[in-house]
């Protein structure tokens, strides 16, 4: 398949766009057929047909329908960084980072991390510069 940089190319075109169905689709296109996802916060791992299945069926069995926010991807050679923020509907904010590995022109690996905002405690504010939150 294509070089590195069309793969880039796709992939930042669709996450600007939000729209995880999209993601899909590309992830269908452009992984290796032993692509794994993995979420280590819950513990759990996706091979490439298991993600598609739940992508397609993502908003029936959760009842949301998630949106993300893109901020930025980063990389080189066969590691790439995704930042952004999604928003699963209640407009909490929630950070997230995907680590991307690529093998042979495809994605083998995506490694994925959320977070939810928290208040910063009283205690740093000496040793801080306050910034703007991240948004939904």
């Amino acid at each position: 398949m294509g070089d590195a940089r069309q793969m880039a190319a796709a992939f930042e075109a669709v996450l600007k766009t939000g729209d995880f169905a999209k993601l899909g689709a590309l992830i269908q296109e452009w992984a290796t057929d032993d692509f794994v996802e993995e979420w280590p916060q819950s513990g759990e791992r996706l091979t490439k047909t298991a993600s598609q299945r739940m992508g397609e069926m993502y908003q029936e069995k959760s009842g949301t329908s998630p949106k993300f926010a893109y901020k930025r991807m980063l990389g080189g050679g066969d590691i790439f960084v995704v930042e952004g923020t999604i928003d699963y509907g209640d407009g909490v904010p929630v950070s997230y980072v995907g680590i991307g590995e690529v093998r042979d022109g495809k994605v083998a690996k995506m490694t994925e991390y959320f977070a939810n905002p928290f208040e910063a405690p009283a205690w740093r504010a000496d040793f801080v510069e306050k910034m703007e939150p991240a948004t939904a």
